[in-house]
């Protein structure tokens, strides 16, 4: 079970990513999408995700128990090569619902000082 008292913890990313033409380019290749200028809106994953399972390991919680249950995002400028971007991931919210623990993980991508895009991702751990 996740300690409780991790609810509103902040974890800053130790490292930046820089984006790249190349990463766009294969991410927006698997997608099918033909527009490589920017990210789509998905690559925030790419970034997002190691920053956000770090945030919730040696949390207690049974990694082989889960299923995603939704995905969020705000995007407040698109992403695009050259872009130096570092995570900061927070663990939003946690609840127990029919004995499955149900946590919100927000990951911030700044670029420059500013939130360039958040991502909201749910994760159900089942009982």
């Amino acid at each position: 079970m996740l300690n409780p008292d991790l609810v509103g913890s902040t974890f800053a990313g130790a490292t930046s990513t820089t984006i790249t033409s190349e990463s766009i380019s294969s991410f927006a290749l698997a997608l099918g999408e033909s527009d490589t200028h920017i990210a789509p809106p998905t690559y925030v994953i790419t970034i997002s995700l190691e920053q956000s399972q770090s945030v919730l390991e040696g949390s207690g919680l049974d990694w082989s128990r889960v299923v995603h249950g939704d995905q969020r995002f705000a995007i407040n400028k698109p992403l695009k090569a050259g872009m130096e971007i570092t995570c900061n991931s927070s663990i939003e919210s946690a609840r127990v619902v029919a004995g499955n623990e149900i946590v919100t993980v927000r990951s911030d991508l700044i670029e420059s000082g500013e939130v360039a895009v958040s991502s909201w991702s749910t994760l159900v751990f089942r009982a």
